[in-house]
């Protein structure tokens, strides 16, 4: 079986600035954070898919997501389809698991093992990093 590689999205920094606003564009292309409790997704409990807001493509389920009470956006892991990628975060003075969009390379938010069973991982997302698709309803 041979795993299908997606080809990398790149774009300039103007196609990013004219695409995104700009919270996305700070939290997505300059790793910035949003403030807790302040994101449109931090407090949604409806089912659906969240997509990476840089290009579309799947990252978390939200039957995965819970309520972490950090006020940001917490699943404990992302979709099947290999969406993110984890990097080493020094900045700060601490070390951190950095999250991004495997497709895209958009800054996420971070990955911290105090999340619940099964995984243990707590996925701290921005939201103004996810575009939330609702499940159609049946």
């Amino acid at each position: 079986m041979t795993e299908k590689i997606e080809e990398k999205i790149t774009k300039s920094e103007a196609e990013w600035k004219k695409q995104l606003t700009p919270e996305q564009y700070h939290v997505t292309r300059e790793a910035g954070t949003e403030c807790a409790f302040t994101g449109a997704h931090w407090n949604n409990h409806e089912p659906g898919v969240y997509h990476c807001v840089c290009c579309g493509a799947p990252l978390f389920d939200s039957q995965t997501k819970f309520n972490s009470g950090t006020g940001w956006p917490s699943f404990y892991k992302p979709t099947e389809s290999g969406g993110v990628v984890e990097h080493r975060d020094t900045k700060f003075g601490m070390v951190r698991t950095e999250v991004r969009c495997a497709k895209c390379d958009a800054h996420l938010g971070h990955v911290f093992e105090d999340g619940p069973q099964p995984t243990g991982l707590r996925y701290c997302m921005n939201s103004a990093a996810l575009d939330f698709r609702a499940a159609e309803k049946k």
